[in-house]
């Protein structure tokens, strides 16, 4: 009997260690404190579900392929656990949609560019001046008709 409790000491603070050394891991701190890295956890877990149950509900391996649903489900697990490893190793991802609107801006004003003409010559003549336009005329008389020409 006294062997038992011994191991049940021994497991006890064996549990206490490892209690206090997941106490003091900065990962397991920060997954104790940060919501959205939880929620990240939980929807790529969620999303991992999902497509695992598309893909056993008879479909097999042919489902990541043909269907569309599993395709997002898995691409949805994928960048929701990115996030959470970015979220764990202190990088805060910033969406930014500013940077998102001014890529998207530059994009269309160059097509605008390249398909239209009109918008083109405005660029050209805001940037250089606008072209001066004339009309030839010529200095010399054209040659007079002979009569063998006429006939």
């Amino acid at each position: 009997m006294a062997a038992r409790t011994k191991r049940a000491q021994e497991s006890a603070r064996r549990v206490g260690e490892a209690a206090n050394s997941l106490r003091s891991n900065p990962y397991v701190q920060r997954l104790i404190e940060d919501e959205e890295l939880r929620a990240n956890i939980r929807e790529a877990f969620e999303s991992a579900r999902d497509a695992y149950s598309r893909i056993a509900n008879g479909k097999g391996p042919q489902a990541l392929v043909d269907d569309k649903k599993v395709q997002r489900d898995l691409r949805k697990a994928a960048e929701s656990m990115r996030e959470a490893s970015e979220q764990l190793r202190g990088k805060r991802r910033r969406k930014s949609r500013l940077g998102r609107l001014l890529v998207i801006a530059l994009i269309g004003a160059a097509l605008a560019l390249l398909l239209s003409e009109d918008l083109r010559k405005a660029l050209l003549d805001r940037l250089f001046g606008a072209e001066e336009e004339f009309e030839y005329t010529s200095t010399t008389s054209p040659a007079p008709e002979t009569a063998s020409t006429q006939g």
